[in-house]
């Protein structure tokens, strides 16, 4: 919880300009957007380390974009396994670089989101 709280000053601090609000729901962040999409980022609980962080935009305009390291047999061709990132869509599955830590991560996925606002 700690870091989620850490993740979400962050968020709403440096990254105010496409941020309308965020809460804290469980062991997620949500994130909603000026675009009214969101983003969800999870910590597991069980599993440390496992993480994800994900965009939602399939009732804007069909897409999703996620990085995630949940170790699916479905993409353990990917070089970066068991990270992957779905880049558009469930299917579309390629590398996935962002860091491990949570700090660094967010902020790498939200220039990724920023750079797409622009």
């Amino acid at each position: 919880m700690k870091t989620l709280k850490r993740l979400q000053a962050i968020i709403e601090i440096e990254y105010q300009e496409i941020v309308v609000s965020s809460d804290i729901i469980q062991n997620k962040l949500r994130i909603y957007l000026v675009d009214n999409s969101f983003i969800d980022i999870g910590f597991s609980l069980k599993i440390p380390g496992r993480f994800s962080y994900h965009w939602e935009r399939r009732h804007l305009d069909g897409t999703l974009y996620r990085h995630d390291n949940f170790p699916d047999p479905q993409w353990k061709e990917i070089i970066t396994f068991p990270k992957h990132f779905h880049n558009g869509s469930q299917n579309k599955v390629e590398e996935s670089y962002i860091s491990e830590d949570p700090e660094t991560g967010i902020r790498q996925f939200m220039a990724f989101i920023r750079k797409r606002f622009s």
